[in-house]
């Protein structure tokens, strides 16, 4: 099991950028697929990014591709999710999961470890 904190969220214009990160515990984090999910109020939770545990493997939702790039530092045990050019549909609490696994799921349920949560508002 792994320990998950997001921070990085907040309130940002349209067309703005914002920084997610995701701090892991323990001393194996670069043998967890990382992923970042999102919901919006309403709706069910979202695949957004994913990154594999080497980092030479990632996906993105098509809704986030040339906007959103996640990125991971194995020695800071940290994920991170740069958000580009965000738009207010992009509003939601982001999520960050992990799963000791091979390969990068875009399926919640494929994910075992989350966080708590933190909020992104994009206001037009």
């Amino acid at each position: 099991q792994v320990q998950l904190v997001e921070s990085g969220g907040g309130l940002v214009q349209a067309g703005g950028s914002l920084r997610l990160s995701c701090a892991a515990s323990g001393r194996t984090f670069s043998r967890y697929t990382m992923a970042w999910f999102r919901q919006a109020p309403g709706k069910e939770r979202e695949f957004v990014a994913g990154i594999s545990r080497s980092g030479e493997d990632t996906r993105y939702a098509d809704s986030v591709k040339g906007r959103f790039t996640i990125s991971r530092d194995n020695a800071k045990n940290t994920v991170y999710l740069q958000m580009n050019s965000l738009r207010p549909e992009d509003t939601a609490v982001y999520y960050c999961a992990a799963r000791e696994y091979l390969v990068v799921l875009i399926n919640m349920n494929g994910y075992n470890n989350w966080g708590q949560g933190t909020q992104v508002t994009v206001s037009s």
